[in-house]
């Protein structure tokens, strides 16, 4: 998987390398899935991605809204969102450049009952979900590669639904810290306290305290509006199991 460096301070446009995928723009795709198929396949679906810049607190889907558009993300991340009719919300999952959004277009359905929101900022490549579904029959390697994630993700949003519910939030942090990092590919991850609250289904107070903690131990740094691993080792000891659990079920996004 390719990395993009320090994520949300957007830098110049990367250069394109010889020989290396682009969209339509000229951009350099940096999807896993879009890289991980043959070269005809990409070469039939390239001429409909147009790259988009993912800002962040966008919100790309709705809860119950008709899906009009899919998206593979270059770079970012990705949440997706349960809010119920108290205006509670909590997350669910998360998508990197290692994967797509909405999944539930495997499924044939046209609607999501998640809020999809960018968490941190990146860009993608879009493309119309009518285009995509008519065009998946002729490409078998994107069709199986898609389903294949669908299948290894909602492995991840059941794991992350037991963790909300039996893990205590200092442990819930810690997942939440390295899931992101793993997929912006930097330690300095810009988040504020209200927003990881609400990912985490708490409140900001609870946030202040469980990062003030990890703070002590000298294994984060946070400030606001900004939040920087100093000690991954430490981390990854002081989170629950559901963070190896889900590492494995990533893991097995390059079996095919």
């Amino acid at each position: 998987m390719r990395k993009t460096g320090d994520n949300n301070n957007h830098k110049a446009p990367q250069s394109v390398q010889p020989g290396e995928p682009t969209n339509p723009q000229g951009r350099p795709l940096a999807n896993t899935i879009l890289l991980s198929i043959p070269d005809d396949e990409l070469a039939v679906i390239r001429p409909h991605l147009r790259f988009v810049s993912l800002e962040h607190h966008h919100v790309l889907h709705e809860p119950r809204q008709t899906l009009q558009s899919a998206y593979f993300l270059n770079s970012g991340m990705i949440s997706l969102v349960m809010v119920t009719r108290q205006k509670e919300s909590v997350e669910v999952g998360v998508v990197g450049s290692e994967g797509f959004i909405p999944l539930q277009m495997m499924a044939g359905l046209k609607r999501t009952p998640h809020r999809v929101v960018v968490q941190i900022s990146g860009d993608a490549s879009k493309i119309g979900i009518d285009r995509l579904q008519e065009m998946l029959p002729s490409l078998p390697k994107l069709q199986a590669a898609l389903n294949h994630y669908a299948g290894v993700h909602a492995l991840q949003v059941a794991q992350t639904a037991g963790c909300n519910r039996l893990h205590d939030l200092d442990q819930r942090l810690c997942r939440w810290l390295l899931l992101t990092q793993d997929r912006v590919g930097s330690g300095l991850l810009r988040i504020t306290h209200d927003f990881l609250a609400t990912m985490l289904g708490t409140d900001r107070p609870s946030v202040s305290l469980a990062a003030g903690d990890l703070q002590r131990k000298q294994i984060i740094e946070y400030s606001h509006g900004s939040v920087r691993i100093l000690n991954r080792k430490k981390l990854e000891t002081a989170a629950c199991e559901c963070y190896r659990v889900i590492q494995q079920f990533d893991g097995n996004l390059a079996l095919k």
